[in-house]
């Protein structure tokens, strides 16, 4: 115990190392004498953090209204993913991932609340943000947050914590495709890590904008975007996480499935998931939180919620049937393991384009989910070689890549989407470029595949240098709930 807590202790000591070292390059606001006013983003188009005006007062039902939906995130790790996870492992390892997402989800709070959501959601430069909000400073129950529409606020306290549950399920996806072999120091030193150097800087590029309050014309609105996030000014659509929370999480699982290895026996020992029961409800939980996820990234309670509402249950029971009746056709028999992996394929998918598309371009997007992601899970899963463990990738990474294009297709007008809002004239653009916003789309794609991919890479090789990333053979044949954390969920 004493060992692993020195390793842990000095893994920590060298993240704050690079931590501090990274944010006096980056940051201009570093060495500034006057601080910028502190701004905040919503999860589809982030908006600022403004002095609050005599007539800008944030509405009671929307407050109220991202009150529940943050509770509705949260509810999605905390039991969602969690019994998820732990009933698609082996029954000697599914303690070691329910504490691994308890201990994860509350340490991406803890950082959070110190620099994670001033470095995400104030403004810096185009792919990161300042020190304006480090610690919380300056934050009271009087600051307010800009939503979509100009006038309407929120308090910021309920958008920081809102985008808290976000960092914080995305940390806990990454941990699914190395399940039942790494060691839990790695693992939270590796989140530290990710977190800083791939989260924040790409929810930041993707989301981050000073807000539509100060756009009156052409020039002010080029003003405007000039400050905000990279892809954000490439005019990325990333309703709520696509690119942000699935990309980038999976491709860092993906990662993380090569450099830690594959588990012993894999290939040669069966490995099914010991609890079907658990996976069922976890991913019940998870669609059931997911309406928090998606509708509430409107900020508002009004239409742009409902129609994400409405996307996020029409494009995921889609899914489930286009992954049932593509594995019946396939092997003959749909299972429940299937229709779960559906599930939660149609929630990836619709992420990006909840807010931007309408319903039959939600079923669209959510029948091609469930069968593509089990193409995912499969055929791609075997031309990778990997062994991710849950099939983070397959579902997470596929899924999000596939919703993230066709967002850029179904968001049409012509397609019934919403299309892009101009903030000049106070309307929906009449001119939208399918293939253009295509391109768009996968510039947004193609960024968080490589950043995220390259922190990954050099962060675990870092870490398996300092404190190794593997338990034992001996103890991954007996089991992470006994050897790492010496308890068992089963009594025999």
């Amino acid at each position: 115990m004493l060992t692993w807590m020195k390793q842990l202790l000095a893994g920590g000591a060298m993240a704050l190392a690079i931590g501090s070292t990274s944010v006096m390059v980056a940051s201009p606001a570093f060495a500034a004498d006057e601080a910028k006013p502190a701004a905040s983003a919503p999860a589809a188009a982030v908006a600022a953090a403004v002095p609050a005006a005599p007539a800008a007062v944030a509405n009671k039902a929307d407050t109220a209204w991202l009150l529940v939906c943050t509770a509705l995130v949260i509810l999605m790790t905390l039991p969602g993913l969690a019994l998820f996870y732990g009933g698609l492992t082996r029954s000697k390892n599914i303690l070691s991932v329910l504490v691994q997402c308890m201990v994860v989800f509350s340490l991406i709070t803890v950082l959070w609340s110190i620099y994670g959501y001033s470095f995400a959601f104030t403004e810096g430069g185009a792919f990161i943000g300042g020190l304006d909000r480090l610690f919380l400073a300056g934050m009271t129950p009087d600051s307010v947050a800009a939503t979509f529409s100009k006038g309407v606020v929120i308090p910021e306290y309920v958008f920081m914590a809102f985008q808290a549950a976000f960092a914080t399920i995305t940390c806990c996806l990454i941990i699914g495709s190395f399940a039942e072999r790494a060691k839990f120091s790695a693992i939270l030193l590796f989140i530290i890590l990710w977190f800083t150097f791939s989260y924040l800087p790409i929810a930041h590029m993707v989301w981050f904008w000073p807000g539509p309050d100060d756009i009156k014309d052409a020039a002010s609105l080029d003003a405007i975007t000039a400050r905000a996030g990279w892809l954000w000014q490439k005019g990325v659509l990333d309703f709520a996480g696509g690119t942000v929370v699935h990309i980038n999480a999976a491709i860092a699982g993906l990662v993380g499935s090569y450099v830690v290895g594959k588990r012993v026996g894999y290939g040669k020992e069966v490995m099914k998931p010991h609890n079907l029961v658990f996976v069922m409800i976890g991913a019940s939980l998870l669609w059931f939180g997911w309406f928090g996820f998606n509708a509430g990234s409107a900020l508002e309670a009004n239409g742009s919620a409902a129609l994400a509402f409405v996307n996020t249950l029409l494009a995921t029971s889609a899914a489930v049937l286009g992954w049932s009746f593509a594995e019946w056709v396939l092997k003959g028999k749909p299972s429940m393991l299937g229709a779960a992996s559906g599930c939660v394929a149609g929630l990836v998918a619709i992420t990006p384009a909840a807010g931007f598309v309408g319903p039959m371009g939600a079923l669209a997007i959510g029948i091609a989910a469930g069968m593509v992601c089990l193409w995912g899970v499969t055929g791609l899963k075997r031309l990778l070689g990997s062994d991710d463990s849950l099939d983070v990738f397959g579902i997470h990474g596929v899924g999000g890549i596939l919703g993230a294009l066709l967002t850029g297709i179904f968001a049409d007008p012509a397609l019934g989407g919403t299309g892009i809002w101009d903030y000049v004239s106070n309307a929906a653009n009449p001119e939208y470029s399918m293939g253009g916003q295509l391109w768009i789309q996968a510039q947004g794609v193609i960024t968080t595949l490589i950043w995220s991919g390259v922190v990954s890479f050099i962060a675990f090789k870092l870490i398996d240098m300092v404190i190794g990333l593997r338990v034992k053979e001996d103890d991954e044949r007996e089991g992470l709930d006994i050897s790492s954390h010496g308890e068992s969920a089963y009594e025999s």
